[in-house]
């Protein structure tokens, strides 16, 4: 399991989540719509990558041929423990498009497992737009975020702009900062020096209400 990538990591517990809530594993096309990917291939080879880890074992020619190594789902079920599941507050929105002003609001709270996200999150915002369409962050879905303060070069993280909030991929150099977008129809977002900019949080994985 540590072998994982973070995104084989919510892959495999999107697939648990699954077969726990549905008594069936899901179908490749319905994991490429869960995690924004745009052929159902996509999500075959990260599929076939966590078979080859052990952790899955795929039946060929069958449309729900997915299923978990080791025991079964029911039996995983009964073990399910209180310490499993966190109790996330969503605050607000967070814009994938141009910077929206915050709102801390309390919106409703969530109880979700915690595997299903790489490193535990503190709370949950609202997405609204499409820059971020192409690391499978889409309009609607709830972020999940730890609050951080610093950030590495290339992470996605939640920054403070004036008082405004965005999601963004960070480009950090030893000259300059920008807010990088992941949907070609949307401009960087330069950081001018002086400016109040803060990193408020690091993206760790999203829910996608139904």
């Amino acid at each position: 399991m540590s072998d994982l990538t973070a995104r084989q990591a919510q892959i495999l517990a999107y697939i648990k989540a699954h077969a726990e809530a549905e008594g069936m594993p899901p179908t490749l096309q319905q994991i490429a719509d869960a995690f924004g990917f745009r052929q159902a291939c996509a999500a075959h080879k990260h599929v076939r990558r966590l078979q080859e880890a052990g952790v899955l074992d795929v039946r060929p020619n069958q449309a729900r041929g997915i299923r978990l190594a080791g025991p079964s789902p029911s039996a995983r079920t009964h073990r399910t423990r209180d310490d499993d599941r966190l109790t996330l507050a969503v605050l607000g929105r967070v814009a994938a498009g141009a910077p929206i002003g915050a709102d801390a609001g309390i919106e409703r709270e969530l109880r979700l497992d915690r595997a299903l996200f790489s490193t535990a999150p503190d709370y949950l915002l609202r997405v609204q737009g499409d820059s971020m369409r192409d690391d499978g962050i889409f309009d609607g879905d709830l972020v999940a975020v730890k609050r951080a303060r610093d950030a590495r070069d290339g992470q996605v993280v939640i920054a403070r702009i004036d008082e405004e909030i965005t999601i963004k991929r960070l480009e950090r150099t030893a000259r300059r900062i920008r807010l990088l977008p992941r949907n070609p129809a949307y401009p960087p977002i330069e950081i001018p020096p002086g400016s109040d900019f803060a990193i408020e949080g690091l993206y760790c994985g999203l829910v996608r209400p139904d």
